[in-house]
């Protein structure tokens, strides 16, 4: 399968953008933009962070690799499979589904973080999982954002909570249908634009011993009631869909591209003082494990501890919008620096998105290319630009 390479003119406008990118003056990592380091903690002294000098570049047209670069094996892409019949693959996971879903909407489900919510419920069950600050204040505590494909299946999905405009404006851009419980008065603007629909503060009470605000859940009955043949609008991909994200090979992703840098990464600190988050590389199932408050984060139902395959974290910047905390982030027509991690590595990565709400963010590697996933659950993040040179990853 021969890989895509974004037009000449995208390319040059890339570049000069990331001119302007993560800096250590602004909080950013140092050092070049697609050949930024990798931030590993020195082991040999506590509680310091080696930026790495031996960074490499990109040796354009050569085609060979550099120190630490994977590129082996044979790669089975998987739009060059035939899925067997009444299957299709997931735009979403690269995992098979059923056909019947193929072409339906997902979901992307407002999950509240805070400690007093949990445990949560159904979030092992999604294909995409955000995590964002939801608040400068309160130690910048985040919120989840559950997007999946199959909500056919859903018993119990929450506690659901309410939404910011960064949530609008990433699930127009999955083409999902946004399920949340209010919000601040800055998303009203959006509820009008045809590119977002949404179901607000219309699911279920649990009865689970909490205040009221931590007792809302989409369950199996608030799926019949306001999607499929009772939705008040599209359930099926519409007009404003971009197409798929993601590009995605069975396995051993990291050589489906020619990185320039790679390192071994099992262990990722994210600067969310509010709830630690941690993700933690298990060799033996391949997958990472997602942990905050300082414990693996499992499953109400199942106890099951909540895992990715890909891990994707942005440098975002962002704007304050008052005084109260509430924020956006500055997404749209605009690119900055990354990492994606997968299989116990770590690669770094450039992400784009113009300016329509609608548009894919695109995630490119050090030669330009569209990076590949392996099939699998995909945990990304948007990393306050500000505190970006915070996050640690060994």
């Amino acid at each position: 399968m021969k890989k895509k390479t974004l037009g000449l003119a995208l390319c040059f406008a890339l570049a000069a953008t990331m001119l302007a990118g993560c800096t250590s003056e602004e909080g950013g990592n140092t050092g070049s933009s697609l050949g930024q380091p990798i931030v590993v903690v020195d082991d040999t002294n506590p509680g310091t962070v080696d930026g790495g000098d031996d960074t490499t570049t990109p040796d354009e047209g050569t085609g060979t690799t550099g120190s630490g670069t994977v590129n082996n094996g044979d790669i089975v892409y998987i739009s060059d499979l035939t899925a067997p019949a009444g299957y299709v693959y997931s735009e979403l996971t690269g995992e098979l589904i059923d056909e019947k879903i193929a072409e339906q909407r997902p979901l992307a489900v407002m999950v509240d973080n805070e400690l007093t919510a949990l445990d949560h419920f159904g979030v092992n069950d999604c294909d995409i999982v955000y995590e964002t600050m939801n608040s400068t204040k309160n130690g910048r505590i985040t919120r989840l954002m559950c997007i999946i494909k199959d909500y056919d299946g859903i018993e119990q999905l929450g506690s659901v909570r309410s939404a910011r405009v960064v949530n609008m404006i990433l699930s127009a851009e999955w083409n999902a249908i946004l399920c949340h419980d209010g919000g601040p008065f800055y998303i009203n603007d959006y509820y009008a634009m045809p590119e977002v629909n949404h179901l607000n503060g219309c699911f279920s009470r649990v009865n689970n011993g909490k205040a009221t605000e931590f007792t809302e859940y989409v369950l199996a009955k608030d799926v019949d009631k306001y999607l499929g043949n009772n939705a008040a609008f599209d359930t099926e991909y519409n007009k404003y869909y971009s197409g798929a994200h993601f590009e995605f090979v069975e396995s051993n992703a990291l050589s489906a591209n020619v990185y320039e840098k790679v390192e071994d990464i099992t262990d990722v600190y994210l600067p969310y003082d509010h709830n630690s988050t941690e993700l933690h590389y298990n060799a033996t199932t391949g997958l990472y494990e997602y942990y905050e408050y300082g414990a693996a984060h499992k499953d109400g139902a199942t106890g099951q501890v909540t895992t990715f395959k890909n891990v994707i974290i942005q440098c975002a910047d962002y704007e304050e919008l008052d005084t109260n905390g509430y924020l956006t982030y500055k997404i749209q027509n605009n690119a900055d620096v990354g990492y994606y991690l997968t299989d116990g590595k770590a690669v770094p990565i450039v992400w784009f998105r113009g300016a329509n709400i609608t548009d894919n963010t695109n995630y490119i590697d050090a030669n330009s290319n569209p990076i590949y996933l392996n099939a699998g659950k995909t945990y990304i993040t948007l990393v306050p630009k500000d505190v970006w040179n915070d996050l640690v990853m060994k």
